[in-house]
């Protein structure tokens, strides 16, 4: 029988496969910083993707000071994804437009992990299905996630076991678009934010969800700016708008209510 090889730090990390899967299309080394960057920011998707769905199935069964781990860690995550603008924006636009052609028509525009993330979270769209028309997994992946309730239904359905009225239309409706901001789940919300000592769980829950839904605007703040800094306002590549697209994303909410409620407190 032969001996079973030692787990190392290196085929443990599958470190041969995951260094070797950066391919510039050019010598210069800012190419290779752009594509480690992404990367990173996939690898950190997929990660955030598996918090998500914990915390999804743990809220789904009323475990909700669980659901909180998964949710703080997510928070943490686009943190540091964030702080990854801070590094690309070294590149100056002198250095991006020496390698900016090899990348065709490619975008984070495309990005299926980037946008199952926000369908967990609730922002429903499904045009951006289409991108992934040659990577059926991938797609398959994102239908799923744009089909089911997402993180923000689940936490209504909480509040609706917990006792709050929530009728049947919000609890039923078809969780392929995104939420309707609701004066039912407003005001169930509002009366958690009053007496958080009595809701206690529900306020800590709407509290972990708001920590994401700003980490997601700092997130695209930070992108905005970065972008702006190195192709002002060029066209993106893969044909976006660039900037301007990326300028009218930043005050997207996931949850809504969560925010609303405030004014009304």
């Amino acid at each position: 029988m032969s001996k079973k090889p030692d787990v190392t730090y290196a085929n443990y990390l599958a470190l041969d496969t995951l260094l070797s899967a950066q391919h510039p299309h050019s010598d210069l080394d800012d190419e290779m910083l752009f594509i480690i960057i992404h990367q990173t920011k996939e690898l950190w998707l997929k990660q955030i993707i598996r918090e998500m769905n914990l915390a999804i199935s743990q809220i789904a069964s009323d475990a909700l000071v669980p659901a909180y781990k998964a949710l703080a860690r997510v928070s943490r995550i686009q943190a540091v994804m964030t702080l990854s603008w801070d590094v690309l924006s070294t590149m100056t636009p002198s250095d991006y437009s020496r390698f900016r052609h090899v990348l065709g028509s490619s975008s984070g525009f495309q990005s299926d992990q980037f946008r199952t993330v926000e369908y967990l979270l609730g922002l429903k769209d499904k045009t951006f299905l289409k991108y992934q028309d040659d990577r059926p997994e991938a797609k398959a992946a994102m239908q799923a996630a744009l089909e089911a309730p997402s993180i923000w239904d689940h936490a209504i359905a909480a509040l609706a076991r917990a006792g709050f009225n929530i009728s049947p239309e919000i609890l039923n409706r078809d969780f392929s678009k995104t939420h309707v901001p609701s004066s039912e789940v407003e005001d169930a919300f509002l009366s958690v934010y009053r007496e958080p000592e009595r809701y206690w769980e529900l306020y800590q829950l709407g509290e972990k969800l708001v920590d994401l839904d700003d980490a997601m605007a700092t997130w695209r703040h930070k992108h905005v700016l970065t972008v702006e800094r190195i192709i002002g306002g060029k066209m993106g590549t893969g044909g976006t708008a660039g900037v301007s697209y990326l300028q009218s994303t930043v005050p997207k909410r996931a949850f809504p209510e969560l925010w609303s409620l405030r004014t009304a407190l």
